[in-house]
């Protein structure tokens, strides 16, 4: 980043930490420098922010974000005075606009970084993302608190997190019949079954030509209308929410992979030819490789589908078990904090199944143009 821009940007941290000084912090509450437990910490982020401010290079990442560390538990120490929660004042936003300022110019830079080798390269790229998503959390709770917004139209994160806490439990059980029962199996099915008709699609042209339309109109079939009519053939259970997981899988996997499996070039082919190989030789050897790229993306995308599809299918019957069943019982009781934990379940669910299928991906397309560094 710009050094003029960045010593400019922790002289406005600076500054809006110097107004919260003589700025109130709500109404008929005691300035900032008469808060013992808050003080302290609020000068030791100001003394970061000019350090900040004098080394504006890559080195004032580091005091920079512990700044912006400093100035965040000041907020929420704040927000634990009933006088502050719910009618913050000017005082109090400027710190927390010093805080978002300063995370944000320490991510900035730190992602601005020089590329480097080896594990501080992981490590650069894992922070990022951590501090970002932190940083949004942080606003997320403060403005809440801050403006007093009622729980049930938007609870703190922290309430969020302490019910997913102590609902351990019906979490798991959740858990089970959506993602295991319901997700695994019917994307296992989806995936497997698109790939196989692909392969047969490729190999005979007529079925490729019969079957892409299709699956132009079945995509475009709405989730609300198929699930009803799953539940009816399949039952309550796990079995129709799967249906309805295959249904959504089943073509975009079938659209990706043939797309792959004609990605291989003419000079390829003829030299496959050349050499004598039969059909199921050049599959293996040239276009199921050459697919695999197109099959990976569509196993990325049908990963956080078949989510999508299991958990809107629960609203249209299921047993008294499952993410979707209790999103939509507990919204009707107003258990605001329940249903953020439900969904925060199903963030983190996707994101480690998206995160697995990446990874194989990449253990198997390492060869890639993409992966080459």
């Amino acid at each position: 980043m710009d050094q003029r821009k960045l010593r400019l940007g922790f002289v406005a941290a600076t500054t809006a930490l110097a107004l919260a000084l003589v700025l109130p912090l709500a109404p008929q509450t005691l300035p900032l420098p008469a808060h013992p437990m808050v003080w302290p910490v609020v000068g030791a982020a100001g003394a970061f922010f000019i350090l900040a401010a004098l080394l504006s290079d890559q080195r004032a990442t580091i005091p920079g974000l512990a700044a912006a560390a400093l100035a965040a538990a000041a907020s929420l120490i704040l927000l634990d005075d009933p006088a502050v929660a719910g009618s913050a004042r000017a005082g109090f936003w400027m710190i927390v606009i010093a805080c978002w300022l300063s995370a944000a110019l320490g991510v900035i830079n730190l992602a601005g970084t020089c590329r480097v080798r080896g594990k501080r390269q992981r490590t650069i790229d894992l922070l990022v993302p951590l501090l970002f998503g932190l940083t949004v959390f942080h606003l997320w709770e403060v403005a809440v608190r801050g403006f007093g917004v009622p729980p049930v139209l938007l609870p703190a994160p922290s309430s969020a997190a302490t019910k997913f806490v102590y609902s351990l439990p019906i979490l798991g059980t959740d858990f089970v019949q959506t993602f295991v029962r319901g997700v695994l199996t019917g994307y296992a099915i989806g995936c497997g079954a698109g790939l196989l008709v692909a392969i047969l699609a490729h190999r005979y042209a007529f079925l490729g030509r019969g079957l892409l339309p299709l699956g132009n109109f079945f995509s475009a079939l709405p989730l609300v209308g198929v699930a009803p009519i799953m539940v009816m053939w399949f039952g309550f259970d796990w079995p129709s929410k799967a249906a309805v997981v295959v249904l959504v899988t089943f073509f975009p996997m079938l659209v990706n992979a043939i797309a792959g499996l004609n990605a291989a070039g003419h000079i390829e082919r003829d030299l496959m030819r050349s050499y004598g190989a039969t059909h199921s030789q050049a599959l293996t050897k040239l276009y199921l490789p050459a697919a695999l790229p197109f099959i990976f993306n569509a196993l990325k995308i049908n990963a956080t589908l078949a989510l999508i599809g299991a958990i809107v299918a629960e609203f249209f019957g299921t047993p008294t078990q499952g993410i979707g069943f209790r999103i939509s019982t507990e919204a009707g009781r107003m258990a605001i904090d329940m249903v953020w934990a439900e969904i925060a379940l199903a963030a983190l669910a996707g994101m480690a199944f998206y995160g697995f299928v990446t990874l194989a991906e990449r253990a198997t397309t390492f060869w890639h143009p993409s992966y080459r560094t």
